[in-house]
């Protein structure tokens, strides 16, 4: 039996340790600050994809993950009896001028072939959606891939999941001989560029707040560079910044105040909504901003499963798949865009 140690409990190394135990290993999850302590412990949990345009193996990973998610999300709860707050809802977009309008009845045309006829990208009348996104021509983008996850359940069912499936996850690890799989953001990149000697990744700010409204199943919504995003607990979700520069990676400030009032002008359901949680953390960003997955630069026979950034949650299930195709089958299914090498 394959033996795995994964050190993080963010979203990347809680779904790689579940892929491993479906697939028959010993797994242990070593994180000291818990389960999502890091970037995973968020708030916002847009599931989107990229444009259907310009195809290339990046987007199609990103397009199988999303593909998949229902499926890997649907096993989690079931095994370990919590809920992690997924739901494919779709998207809307506002369509800005003519010019915009053409070239979104363009994408839809090319979705319905790379997305394998089994997802949507339409242009629909904004008053289908009353009350939910203004657009200035009062047309919409609707995508039917876009999915909804609340990042903190996530982590939380996949922790049940792991438990209840025979893993163990504590704040150190056992003095056991295991193949070891570094999943530790931010603070794995700032440790992999100090011994390089150059940057290869960072972490990068983000601030983001919680409304109290419940929009039901209402899509996510997207404008203007910011995700909005209702969740099953009846709450709504905005964010994030991207900051390189900052003082303090936890604290919230007047960055913050300027989303929520674009979020309360794009979306009148929020305009009376109160903001029930501020948050702030740093999420971890490769130098080729992909996910960086393989061998460990630093460690022989080890693994790294790092810079999620802005897609950790969307990107999971085909992570965890590619890691344990190559940890425990010697399957190497990573695309070079997302190989250490990319950010080395």
């Amino acid at each position: 039996m394959a033996e795995i140690r994964v050190f993080g409990a963010g979203i990347f190394g809680l779904s790689i340790a579940w892929e491993a135990l479906l697939r028959g290993a010993s797994v242990e999850v070593v994180d000291p600050f818990g389960v999502g302590a890091g970037s995973s412990g968020g708030v916002v949990g847009a599931l989107a994809p990229h444009v259907p345009e310009n195809w290339n193996s990046k987007k199609q990973v990103q397009f199988d993950a999303l593909d998949m998610a229902a499926e890997f999300w649907g096993g989690v709860a079931a095994a370990g009896g919590q809920d992690p707050g997924y739901g494919r809802t779709g998207r809307l977009q506002p369509i800005a001028d003519e010019a915009a309008l053409a070239l979104a009845r363009a994408r839809g045309e090319t979705a319905g072939a790379l997305w394998q006829g089994r997802y949507r990208w339409d242009v629909v009348a904004a008053a289908e959606f009353p009350g939910l996104l203004d657009s200035p021509t009062g047309w919409l983008i609707h995508d039917s891939l876009s999915a909804r996850m609340h990042p903190r359940r996530a982590c939380a069912a996949l922790a049940a999941a792991i438990g209840a499936k025979g893993g163990r996850i504590g704040a150190e690890a056992t003095d056991r001989q295991m193949v070891e799989v570094r999943a530790t953001g931010a603070a794995g990149l700032a440790e992999l560029s100090k011994a390089m000697g150059r940057s290869v990744g960072t972490g990068v700010k983000g601030q983001a707040a919680v409304f109290r409204a419940d929009l039901g199943q209402a899509p996510q919504l997207f404008a203007e560079a910011l995700h909005i995003v209702p969740h099953a607990d009846g709450t709504v979700a905005i964010g994030s910044t991207s900051e390189r520069e900052y003082d303090d990676p936890a604290s919230t400030d007047g960055q913050l105040d300027a989303l929520i009032e674009t979020a309360r002008r794009l979306c009148p359901a929020l305009r009376a909504a109160p903001v029930i949680e501020r948050w702030a953390g740093l999420r971890p960003r490769a130098r080729s901003r992909a996910p960086m997955l393989g061998a460990d630069p630093l460690r022989t026979g080890a693994y790294i499963a790092n810079g999620g950034f802005k897609i950790g949650f969307g990107m999971a299930p085909m992570v965890a798949r590619m890691m344990a195709d190559l940890i425990l089958e010697g399957r190497d299914t990573i695309p070079p865009e997302f190989r250490p090498e990319a950010s080395l």
